[in-house]
Parts: C-alpha cells; sequence; structure tokens
C-alpha cells in the first residue's frame, strides 16, 4: 500500500501535467504524510540532495559546453571531420557523425549537439543531395554519442543517484568504447545506405588548407584532453577538471576563435543558470522522493519481484532493458536516473553486475528515449533545425533505431567495452 500511495500520487500528479520535478516533491510529502514523517525530514532530504561537492561538475560541464557551442566550434569540428573522412561515398553522413563524437566530448550535451552540428549540416547535406530527412536522422542519432562519451552530464548525475558509491572518474571511461562502438556502428549503416543509394562522394581537401583547418580545431579539442588527462593523471578531481575547462573554454572562444562578442556572454550565463535551476530543482526533489522509498523499503520489494521471475542476470537485464527503453519514451532522462538507479541498482549487484557496467546500459537505455516518441526531446529538436514533421523524422530513424538496439545489446552483455578501459586507466 505505501508503495501505491508514494508511485501511484507521482504518476496521477505527471498525468495532471504537473512539471516531472514538483510531481517527485509533491508525492515524497503525500508519502511521508501516509507513513508519518513530518515534512521537516523532506527538507532535510531536499538541502542535503544538493549539498554536494561532486554537483558543482555539472554547471561548470554545462557552461564549457555552451561556450563552445555558441562560439564556433561546431563549424571548426564539422570542418576537421571533412578532412578526415569528408572524401568517401556519403562521406558528409560520416562528417556528421565525427563531428558529433567529437562535439560530445566537449559539450556532454545531445541537444546541443544536435542543435550545432544540426544547424551546419543538415543544409549543408541537403545541398549536396542528401535526403533532408536522413540528414537530420544521422544528426540526431549520432548526438546519442554524447551521453556515453565524457564528460557526459548524466554520468554525474547517475553517480549522484547511485549514492556517491560508483566514481565519476570510471564513468568517464566506462562510456569510451560504447560511445566509439555506436559511431563506428553509425557510420557502417550510413556507408551502406551511401552505396545503395549512391549519394555523392565529397572532395578532397588539399593538403595546405587541411593542415590550417586540424590546427584551427586543435585549440577546442584540448578540452578533451584537459578534461580526461587531468583526471587520469591525477591532477584534477572530475569537478576540477569542470571548472577548469571552462576556463579554457573562455579562453578559445574570447582570445583564440573571437567569433563570439563579449556583450553575448551575460546572455549565455542567463541561459545556462536557467537550465542549471530546473536540474537541481529536480535533484533536490528526487532526493526526498528517494528517501521516502528507501524508508517504504519499495526498491526491495522491487528487488524481490524482479528476483522472483528468474534468477539469471541476463534474463533479469532483458526485462530491465525493455522497461527502460518504454519508460525512456514516457520520461526525460535525468529524472529517470533520479528514480531508477536507487530501485534496479541494488538488482544488479546482487546479481554480480558492476554498478559502473549497469550506468552505460541505463545511459545508453534512456538516451534512445531522447530520440524517441513522444517525449524525446532531441527528436523535437532535430526536427525544428530541420524544420520537418515529426513523423518524417521518425521514419528516417527506423533503420538507426536498429544500429542503437544492436550496440545496447553488445554492452548489455558484454561487461569487458565498459569495464575494460576503467580497468587498465584507473588501477
Amino acid at each position: 500500500m505505501d508503495a501505491l500511495v508514494l508511485l501511484g500520487s507521482f504518476l496521477v500528479l505527471i498525468v495532471l501535467g504537473m512539471p516531472v520535478a514538483y510531481a517527485m516533491g509533491l508525492s515524497a510529502l503525500i508519502g511521508a504524510w501516509w507513513i508519518d514523517i513530518p515534512a521537516d525530514a523532506i527538507m532535510i532530504a531536499i538541502a542535503g540532495g544538493v549539498n554536494k561537492f561532486s554537483l558543482l561538475a555539472i554547471p561548470f560541464f554545462v557552461l564549457a559546453g555552451a561556450i563552445m557551442a555558441e562560439g564556433g566550434m561546431s563549424h571548426r569540428l564539422v570542418a576537421f571531420a571533412s578532412v578526415l573522412v569528408g572524401f568517401v561515398r556519403g562521406g558528409l553522413s560520416l562528417v556528421n557523425i565525427l563531428a558529433s563524437t567529437f562535439f560530445g566530448a566537449i559539450s556532454g550535451s545531445s541537444m546541443a549537439d544536435t542543435a550545432s552540428i544540426g544547424s551546419v549540416l543538415i543544409p549543408e547535406m541537403e545541398k549536396k543531395g542528401y535526403p533532408r530527412d536522413f540528414a537530420t536522422a544521422v544528426t540526431i542519432s549520432g548526438s546519442v554519442q554524447a551521453i556515453l562519451i565524457p564528460p557526459s552530464h548524466n554520468a554525474v548525475i547517475y553517480s549522484l543517484a547511485a549514492g556517491g558509491s560508483v566514481s565519476i572518474a570510471a564513468l568517464f571511461l566506462a562510456g569510451v568504447l560504447p560511445g566509439l562502438i555506436l559511431g563506428l556502428t553509425l557510420a557502417v549503416m550510413c556507408l551502406f545506405i551511401a552505396k545503395k543509394k549512391d549519394f555523392p562522394k565529397g572532395r578532397t581537401i588539399p593538403m595546405k588548407e587541411a593542415i590550417k583547418i586540424c590546427v584551427d580545431a586543435l585549440w577546442g579539442l584540448m578540452t578533451m584532453v584537459i578534461i580526461l588527462g587531468g583526471i587520469l593523471s591525477g591532477v584534477f578531481t572530475a569537478t576540477e577538471s569542470a571548472s577548469v575547462a571552462v576556463i579554457w573554454a573562455f579562453f578559445v572562444t574570447m582570445f583564440i576563435y573571437r567569433d563570439y562578442k563579449w556583450n553575448e556572454l551575460p546572455k549565455l550565463v542567463h541561459r545556462t543558470v536557467k537550465t542549471l535551476a530546473i536540474v537541481m530543482i529536480l535533484i533536490g526533489f528526487a532526493a526526498s522522493f528517494g528517501y521516502i522509498m528507501t524508508l517504504m523499503q519499495i526498491p526491495q520489494q522491487i528487488t524481490t519481484l524482479f528476483t522472483s521471475v528468474s534468477t539469471d542476470k541476463y534474463v533479469v537485464l532483458l526485462m530491465i532493458n525493455i522497461l527502460l527503453l518504454l519508460l525512456g519514451t514516457l520520461m526525460d532522462m535525468a529524472p529517470l536516473i533520479l528514480i531508477m538507479t536507487p530501485i534496479l541498482l541494488p538488482i544488479v549487484t546482487t546479481l554480480g553486475v558492476d554498478p559502473v557496467h549497469f550506468g552505460m546500459i541505463m545511459m545508453l537505455n534512456l538516451a534512445m528515449g531522447l530520440i524517441t516518441p513522444p517525449v524525446g526531446g532531441v527528436l523535437f529538436v532535430g526536427a525544428a533545425v530541420a524544420k520537418l514533421p515529426i513523423e518524417r523524422v521518425v521514419k528516417a530513424l527506423y533503420p538507426f533505431f536498429g544500429a542503437l538496439l544492436l550496440v545496447l545489446m553488445a554492452v548489455t552483455y558484454i561487461p569487458a567495452l565498459s569495464l575494460w578501459l576503467p580497468g587498465v586507466l584507473l588501477k
């Protein structure tokens, strides 16, 4: 009955149209009233949820990504990717995916990736003879890499939802191989489609021009080196590397590239603060929701339910994948990580699944929800950038969903894809 009151009130509030964050906070209050817990305890849980040093990594990474995204980095990354792969048949689709790989490693945001890369490449691909819906589908699916490749904001949120017991550095490294495999899978599929539909070849860029493009892009790409290099060398924590990345992004944008106007900076900071305010409210209310769930022993009840169906970890992981894929189509990624991690993590750890490995499974599952109707935020951004109806974009995405599911199965059932790199570099 306790679970019915808490989860039922949350679902009712969602159906009534209340924002997810407020629905979690109010349902936590309802749950506290039901089990006779004072409201003061909820306030303490909310304050404790946001009073964590590791959370500072989120605003710093978001700000660094925003500065680089609006400061002309996307154009330079597209040009750099064109040097590497733009000359083959269907090369612009590969440029799109590779540019998303680089941009995701700077911004950590699929939405920023889709908006920035899409605004450059969707019109260019259409101009060169690619269907506009195909160009949009490539952009949207390629942006999923940003969820896995460091510095993923969602990895920080997962670490927080796991109670701080999972290393952010380990999660960052765990996402490298799955992210690259995802990009490679999409690239192979694009090459196959390009050959089948006879898409055009790109031009080979002369050596002198290519060197200039590479040097120009190198300044921005150094952000990746600062983030991962600082963490792996032990010079920075994840939070400290994020703050250094902001300083570097500001320096490169304002003094090297100089495409951004100084009087636009306050507006950029204002937009970033608005985004972060929403995230922090969500984290605080999710902490109170999780606190009440723990008191009601809901995670233990759900663990018993799953293990009563099967004790085989592969079967349980398949059920969890199906559950997360369905939930991802109905809710945004961050609240689902905050809600589902305390519920599902005890189940998989009981069965011997590493928490870092499960983090990659969860993030890839929920990332697919970002490009799936009816609530896919990245899908809507891509359709808006391309000025296409959602139905047409979704139809073009069908083969890309197949590629994403293939990678999800590989990440789920081959733990080494997620655990090998952290095991080698964090010994």
